[in-house]
């Protein structure tokens, strides 16, 4: 164990530093992608038009050696447009079923805030079933299979809310901030290199085999108490109206393993669950109205301050 979490170590930091020469300053987005990925979760990425949230899918495939496809949103969109549907073949005169975009490996859901209730509704199923239904036909999705779901927070004409049933489906909410000046420098010089890079880090088989070595990572009792001393603080905050669920307790601790085995450790330590408390509880608190009353401080410093005391009130394990 200890020197396979050792050789998937290597592994990541290889695949970080690859996809970071393409797309600057994304190391540590590749590394909720992969936790997210061998968790068998989904990530919501955040952020203003023109940061790359594409091209970063895009390259983020291309390293893990498996099909990758793009579904825009829009809001005159279908369920069957994600799906598939069923069609007349005139040769055999039955009806076939037709995939859909989102049978894929990973699927790419741009601007997923732009689609209606009921396409949210079918991507809510084959996030958490792995699989779809058209008209009473029940066809699983392949594996491994990841949603990397993108939302712009400026503009909110002709947008829908996110569903909180859905939104609760992606383990990180993951805001994408401007770069700072060096990085975007560094993009501008390196924005014609024709850098030749090794694809395929990994592959299927071996996703599916690193997902098995993350439930076998060791968590030692004090750090059970610890994330669930931290999901008990969200729901005692005087600035939380909901807190955290037992069902984030579970994600979290997946997580922690996640992380741990991709920083080539066969145990979680306290940071591990550091590492992720912001991206994995910013999306599952609801404030509270005084918590907002500041109409200086945009939501994410407010959400980002509100967790932040939380993890400092509990006491990490030593």
């Amino acid at each position: 164990m200890e020197a396979e979490a050792e050789n998937i170590r290597e592994i990541t930091m290889d695949i970080e530093s690859s996809i970071g020469e393409k797309v600057i300053g994304s190391r540590r987005t590749v590394r909720f992608m992969l936790i997210s990925l061998l968790t068998n979760n989904h990530i919501l990425m955040e952020s203003v038009p023109g940061l790359a949230k594409t091209m970063l899918a895009s390259e983020f495939s291309k390293h893990l050696g498996v099909q990758f496809k793009r579904i825009q949103f829009t809001p005159d969109m279908l369920p069957s447009d994600v799906t598939g549907n069923m069609v007349f073949n005139p040769e055999t005169r039955k009806l076939e079923f037709r995939e859909g975009p989102v049978f894929s490996n990973i699927v790419l859901a741009d601007e997923i805030n732009r689609t209606p209730p009921k396409v949210q509704s079918a991507l809510l199923e084959a996030m958490e079933e792995r699989q779809v239904s058209v008209y009473g036909l029940t066809t699983k999705l392949p594996s491994p299979f990841l949603v990397i779901a993108t939302q712009n927070p400026i503009e909110q004409e002709g947008t829908f809310p996110i569903a909180e049933a859905l939104m609760d489906r992606f383990l990180f909410r993951y805001y994408l901030d401007y770069p700072d000046r060096d990085n975007e420098v560094k993009i501008l010089k390196t924005i014609y290199s024709n850098s030749l890079q090794e694809y395929n880090k990994l592959d299927a088989t071996s996703i599916m085999h690193y997902r098995d070595l993350v439930s076998r990572v060791y968590v030692n009792e004090e750090i059970i108490e610890y994330i669930i001393s931290i999901i008990r603080k969200t729901r005692e905050s005087d600035m939380v109206f909901v807190g955290a669920s037992t069902r984030t307790a579970v994600k979290y601790l997946n997580a922690a393993r996640a992380n741990a085995l991709l920083s080539g450790r066969n145990y979680v330590i306290p940071e591990d669950v550091i590492f992720m408390a912001r991206e994995i509880l910013n999306h599952r608190l609801i404030l509270r109205p005084e918590a907002l009353m500041d109409s200086d401080t945009d939501y994410k410093k407010v959400i980002y301050n509100v967790i932040d005391s939380i993890i400092n009130s509990v006491e990490a394990p030593q």
